[in-house]
């Protein structure tokens, strides 16, 4: 399956009180490099197996998303890399789109950024208030990035 999204650095909080939703996430990845990606994902109660490959255009790649018990999950945490990713995701309703924000917590503490996941590279979407600029397709964005590189370590934040 294709996954196409955009991304975007979070200008405010303001997405807090649109969001209909909010769950905590827990992520590890069993291995990744040059665009591939094994990730292992809790998300409330639920788990998830994730397998995405190199993006061409910054824009879409390739993504096998499969729900676990949480238990396999937990089990599966053991097998991942140094570099866990702590974060809250809400779900915000934009016209015809969710747009998901994620504020990352530990290591990646004061990162916030939003996704907007699209069914064509080329489909407009309603843009909130409170995204700021867009850093599709940066790899510094990237959750398998900021997991070997957190946040809290970069020398030129946003």
């Amino acid at each position: 399956m294709q996954e196409i999204e955009r991304k975007f650095l979070v200008t405010d909080d303001s997405y807090r009180a649109l969001a209909y939703d909010k769950s905590e996430i827990l992520q590890g990845y069993i291995c990744s490099g040059h665009g591939h990606t094994v990730r292992v994902r809790t998300r409330g109660d639920k788990g998830y197996l994730t397998i995405k490959g190199p993006s061409m255009d910054g824009i879409s790649r390739f993504e096998w998303e499969k729900e676990i018990t949480l238990e396999d999950a937990r089990d599966l945490f053991s097998l991942c890399r140094a570099g866990r990713i702590e974060k809250t995701r809400y779900l915000v309703r934009s016209g015809m789109h969710t747009v998901e924000i994620d504020e990352f917590h530990g290591e990646n503490e004061g990162l916030v950024f939003a996704e907007i996941e699209l069914s064509d590279v080329n489909e407009s979407y309603e843009r909130p208030p409170f995204l700021g600029e867009e850093v599709t397709g940066n790899h510094r964005y990237y959750n398998a990035y900021i997991s070997k590189h957190p946040y809290t370590t970069w020398d030129n934040k946003l």
